[in-house]
């Protein structure tokens, strides 16, 4: 049979809505998912937290999950909230600390996203019959459960409890309450104290409150949580957790053996670095600066005195996120987990996660002393123009950050792309945007002084 021309264009049809019903791209996440355990978020409105600030430009960063969301502002217009009053919009945008919850209402357009709402998450409120001191988890700890006739639930996600916790918490987390609540105690006046991430953090709350519904007479909130608990203690963690949090994700880590180097030597974990729990005060000479906040894990025998020691002293130091391996190297044997041998390091080293999109110091000095027709990129500086005329990268093209989006003619998109400013902050904002826009991009994240000349030091 010959086609017609009807059947013809019946083909043609149907290719057209083929390709009209194509998978289109999934919406973007309006919220980070821990925020939608508690919370719906209303249309023009982004949960997430506080990243960088530009007040040059008038710009700011949300993560959301895995995503970045650069905002403008202005300051005549917006509306910062914060839990205490500031003095203006200035005082008010710098005092939210990088990390914290935050809710943006925001109005679009040309592709241009300006909040108008800026609201800081607020501490919790509890009436102080249902609120446990750190002094009283602290004491209650030192006890242990059986002689504080307590019972300690971490309300956080799986994934943060595996990161390291209160020693004797268990892992109850709130989103998956109502399918856990075989973990609570069978007796409904015991004493039952819930933390999470601390004093803005609803999950350790919503817990006590469904612990109530359901009979227990003795519920108290741990409000201050794992952060203030990490300025005083240690936390702990399994065999099986430091592998999931830490080695399966490839999350920078150092680890401690507190063993005698005899014992050590005969087998230990990959990487670790030998601390005498005697000569504490050598170590921590060289030990990466508290201010980078490593994670550090602690192994001994058994998780027993030696360990202790070790994370103490590193907590005295001002240090932060120490954990103590549960059970020790003992357990790490018995979870049938990888063992090194041979000799530990001396010296701790921590190098932290490059932040998505970064190109390192040196690499960046190597393109950028290259003849501009031979770096296989393009230098794109995007410092406003008062500080630009100070002097330029050569070969490199100058675009303030905040005319990006109308100036994107001026940019190829068949080269790569390296984006700076002065501090690697704006820098970090035109990554998001021209990523965003399909250029393949990258940027540089620290502070760069450029002269007349040309010439470069980078921080």
């Amino acid at each position: 049979m010959t086609p017609t021309p009807l059947f013809h264009a019946v083909l043609a049809l149907t290719a057209v809505t083929g390709l009209m019903a194509a998978d289109p791209a999934p919406p973007k996440p309006a919220s980070a998912k821990i925020c939608t355990t508690c919370h719906t978020t209303a249309p023009d409105n982004l949960r997430g937290y506080f990243d960088n600030l530009a007040l040059k430009n008038l710009s700011f960063q949300m993560k959301i999950d895995e995503r970045t969301e650069v905002l403008r502002f202005d300051k005549a217009t917006v509306k910062v909230i914060t839990p205490e009053p500031a003095a203006d919009v200035d005082a008010a945008l710098k005092s939210i600390a990088k990390g914290h919850e935050v809710r943006v209402q925001y109005t679009e357009k040309d592709g241009v996203k300006t909040a108008v709402v800026l609201a800081v998450k607020p501490p919790v409120k509890l009436a102080a019959d249902e609120i446990a001191t750190l002094d009283e988890v602290l004491k209650l700890v030192a006890m242990g459960p059986e002689k504080g006739k307590y019972f300690l639930y971490d309300s956080r996600p799986a994934p943060r409890f595996m990161e390291g916790a209160i020693p004797t918490a268990v892992n109850l987390p709130f989103p998956a309450f109502d399918k856990n609540v075989d973990k609570l105690p069978a007796d409904k006046n015991a004493l039952v104290i819930f933390y999470c991430g601390g004093k803005t953090c609803n999950m350790s709350p919503g817990s006590m409150t469904k612990a109530k519904k359901l009979g227990y007479a003795n519920v108290k909130v741990f409000v201050d949580g794992l952060p203030a608990w990490t300025k005083k203690h240690y936390g702990v963690l399994s065999p099986a957790s430091m592998k999931a949090a830490y080695l399966d994700t490839s999350t920078p880590l150092v680890v401690l053996d507190a063993r005698p180097a005899t014992e050590a030597g005969k087998g230990f974990v990959k990487g670790a670095v030998a601390a005498d729990p005697a000569k504490m005060a050598d170590l921590l000479k060289t030990f990466p600066v508290a201010k980078l906040k490593p994670p550090v894990v602690v192994v001994d025998e058994t998780g027993g005195d030696a360990a202790r020691t070790v994370a103490m002293e590193l907590v005295k130091a001002g240090y932060v996120g120490v954990n103590i391996l549960s059970g020790g190297f003992k357990a790490w044997q018995a979870a049938a987990l990888p063992v090194e041998t041979g000799t530990l390091a001396a010296r701790a080293v921590y190098v932290p996660k490059p932040r998505p999109g970064s190109i390192s110091p040196a690499e960046f000095t190597k393109i950028a002393e290259l003849a501009p027709a031979e770096r296989g990129a393009v230098i794109l500086d995007v410092r406003n123009l008062d500080e630009a005329k100070n002097g330029v990268i050569q070969g490199s093209i100058v675009i303030p950050e905040p005319q990006l989006l109308s100036r994107l003619s001026e940019i190829p998109k068949d080269k790569k792309i390296i984006c700076l400013c002065s501090t690697g902050i704006r820098a970090e904002l035109a990554y998001h945007l021209l990523k965003e826009k399909g250029y393949g991009v990258r940027f540089l994240p620290t502070e760069i002084t450029i002269i007349d000349t040309g010439d470069f030091t980078i921080d």
